[in-house]
């Protein structure tokens, strides 16, 4: 069932920004009377075509098998399909190739634009409907909890992080951490230890050891929590053992384990061997014994509710708009800053680099309403941006040739077009190879090796 739901959000976000990017060429190409022989979500190669199609006017809508994207096919434009039978005869009106330049420029760049435009206003309307959640430092009680990347760095379990380089830091934010040190290069960071500030000089690797990671930004940084069962989980250890819910976990085989951070790396430490938890339940201090699974897992879940308040601020929409462009083109910044690091080799691609598996998983296995439209502007945004990328077969490489037609006034031949497609297509079909083949070796391989 989590396998289910994780799958389809990811699908339900995948399809609706296939199909409202399509859209944004459909609706030009028909307005300037050209004709459109497919629209369709996803792709239908053989051997299994498509799942569904029926036909109207003179389009054929339908459903491929295939979900890596959609497609619109246009009469007499070289694409991806690589059907260039048409072509052999005399352009006829109703086709993209004898259109104006002009013309065919704004139906290529239709669907970046509506992707743009789709993922600053989701952002804007998140802002109305959500608002922006955020942990103030002032709920700190028991400071912040870092992964033990961080704490490699010179970090130190309650710490609060009060500046980042010169800017002041005023709530948890994970995010901003990462773009501070990972894309701008920070390497000074502030906190509060034992009641006094006190600078951290980040190593000069600090990036890529901790785009090395591959950490959840939830993990990386949070609040505090004491060690408290919430549930536990049914035929697991803990449960065997006798614990539960309210049970706080005191102590892991004498050593102190207050905090949730200070247990996960000693259970991690114990992997498939005997361990004795001290446990408070109420007023009475119980001794129990138990065997940690061989992942290292004692099967409970932590509370994380009631030790901090999670306040949010919320926007009208004439302050929302400005505010959702403005966090598009922050996220599109730092993916520029990011792929010009990996591009430069200050951080390593087969670390950062994922298909649409690593994709599909950030969506989680229960259905978050927040992340999913949170997840879906920023697939958006990225859409767009990597179909402006000047690669034959993408909307960036038939942009560049119109761009070049309509400052020369000389166009480019169908054969170089069909040729600079082909190139593209096995140029991207072979990106989209490796980053699978980074996924498989990440989430299927690495259990056996």
């Amino acid at each position: 069932m989590d396998t289910l739901v994780n799958i389809s959000q990811f699908l339900l976000s995948l399809s609706l920004l296939i199909i409202l990017h399509e859209m944004g060429h459909f609706f030009p190409a028909r307005w300037f009377k050209t004709r459109v022989e497919k629209f369709y979500l996803f792709f239908d190669f053989s051997p299994f075509n498509s799942l569904w199609k029926t036909k109207r006017g003179e389009t054929e809508y339908g459903i491929g098998w295939l979900p890596l994207g959609g497609y619109v096919k246009i009469a007499g434009m070289v694409d991806e399909s690589f059907d260039t039978e048409a072509l052999k005869q005399p352009p006829q009106p109703w086709e993209f190739r004898s259109k104006p330049a002009w013309q065919r420029l704004i139906i290529m760049v239709g669907g970046v634009t509506v992707n743009f435009l789709l993922g600053f206003a989701i952002f804007a309307m998140m802002l109305v409907a959500f608002g922006k959640a955020y942990v103030p430092n002032t709920e700190l009680k028991n400071g912040l909890a870092f992964d033990q990347s961080l704490l490699d760095l010179g970090l130190r379990q309650g710490d609060v992080i009060v500046r980042l380089g010169a800017t002041p830091v005023d709530q948890v934010d994970p995010a901003a951490f990462i773009e501070g040190v990972v894309l701008n290069d920070v390497r000074s960071v502030t906190v509060v230890r034992d009641g006094r500030q006190q600078e951290i000089r980040l190593p000069a690797d600090a990036d890529k050891r901790l785009t090395g990671q591959k950490i959840p930004k939830a993990l990386l940084i949070a609040p505090r929590i004491p060690f408290f069962v919430d549930d536990l989980a049914p035929g697991n250890p803990a449960e065997k053992a006798g614990l539960q819910p309210g049970d706080r976990i005191l102590a892991f085989n004498g050593q102190p384990t207050l905090f949730y951070d200070q247990f996960t790396p000693l259970a991690q430490q114990n992997k498939g061997k005997e361990a004795r938890l001290r446990v408070l339940r109420g007023t009475d201090t119980l001794e129990k014994s138990l065997t940690l699974t061989p992942e290292g897992m004692i099967g409970v879940r932590p509370k994380v509710e009631g030790f901090y308040t999670v306040e949010r601020e919320y926007f009208s929409l004439p302050a929302a708009i400005p505010a959702g462009v403005q966090m598009g083109m922050d996220f599109l910044n730092n993916q520029l800053k990011a792929f010009g690091k990996m591009f430069r080799g200050e951080i390593a691609v087969k670390d950062n680099l994922g298909s649409l598996i690593s994709i599909g998983k950030m969506y989680g296995t229960s259905w978050d309403w927040e992340r999913f439209w949170m997840l879906t502007a920023s697939l958006s945004i990225l859409l767009a941006f990597m179909n402006l990328l000047p690669i034959p077969a993408l909307d960036g490489g038939y942009v560049v040739f119109l761009l070049w037609e309509v400052v020369s006034g000389r166009r480019v031949s169908d054969k170089v077009m069909e040729k600079a497609v082909t190139v593209g297509f096995f140029l991207l079909l072979g990106l989209m190879i490796y980053a699978f083949g980074l996924d498989l070796w990440r989430h299927v391989f690495q259990r056996f090796f």
